[in-house]
């Protein structure tokens, strides 16, 4: 669970490459996305905690607008990527648990921004 799943590589069967099976270049780099991230609720979380030093689990499922099974969920799987790190504490005798993106998270987004960004530029007519 703690690395990274890419898609399944099948033959493009579109309108615009019929039954060639050869990717375009916007195909290719969907296909190298980090599906961990890719998926809403995860990217959300670690998209949060980029411009966020750190947030409590509450802030985060507010800032969401999720339930705390989903999000309990999908935290658990970035913290087992190593994407997130979750601490625990008690503010008085209030459990608190808190999250912040950990190295490894960063470079992830950083990555998926990146392929994002050249499918993106592959799209829009006139890129090049």
């Amino acid at each position: 669970m703690g690395r990274r799943e890419p898609l399944p590589r099948e033959p493009s069967g579109g309108p615009e490459s019929p039954g060639s099976g050869a990717a375009t270049a916007p195909e290719r780099e969907a296909l190298d996305l980090d599906r961990l991230i890719h998926e809403r609720m995860r990217l959300g979380i670690v998209s949060a905690l980029a411009v966020n030093d750190s947030l409590s689990f509450n802030d985060l499922k507010r800032l969401l607008k999720t339930t705390d099974g989903n999000l309990s969920v999908h935290a658990r799987k970035l913290e087992e990527a190593g994407y997130v790190v979750c601490e625990k504490h008690f503010e008085g005798r209030m459990p608190k648990t808190e999250y912040r993106l950990a190295s490894p998270g960063r470079r992830a987004l950083e990555r998926y921004l990146d392929h994002m960004e050249a499918i993106i530029r592959a799209t829009r007519p006139g890129h090049g």
